[in-house]
């Protein structure tokens, strides 16, 4: 993965939702940046401020509907930051879930955020 290049095109994301989905998520957010024991690990905290970031890029336009193309490209790459982020600490707590908890592991597994057709149910 760490070959990979993550890249969200300026149209394949919806600023709006976007906008809305990280501001009905700021308190968790907020509770996570103050969690001592998460900030003592370098690339979650680069994670959640790259998704701080984000969200204030989003907050600072008044009309997301009607942005220019030049913009959407710059909200794609911070996007783009968050989701390459994003993946590789998902990757990290698969590895620690496999090793420590396999049990956690396997519903982690089944419920894969990057399969669509994940499924908790067991066949």
């Amino acid at each position: 993965m760490k070959g990979y290049t993550f890249h969200v095109s300026p149209d394949q994301f919806n600023p709006v939702e976007l906008r809305a989905f990280l501001g009905d998520k700021l308190e968790f957010l907020l509770r996570l940046m103050e969690n001592p024991n998460l900030l003592e690990h370098e690339s979650f905290t680069d994670l959640l401020l790259a998704v701080f970031h984000l969200s204030e890029e989003l907050v600072a336009r008044k009309d997301l509907a009607e942005l220019p193309q030049t913009d959407r490209a710059h909200l794609a790459g911070d996007v783009n930051r968050v989701y390459g982020q994003l993946t590789a600490r998902w990757l990290d707590y698969m590895k620690y879930l496999r090793a420590n908890y396999p049990y956690l592991f396997s519903l982690a597994v089944r419920t894969n955020p990057f399969d669509e057709t994940a499924s908790p149910v067991v066949t």
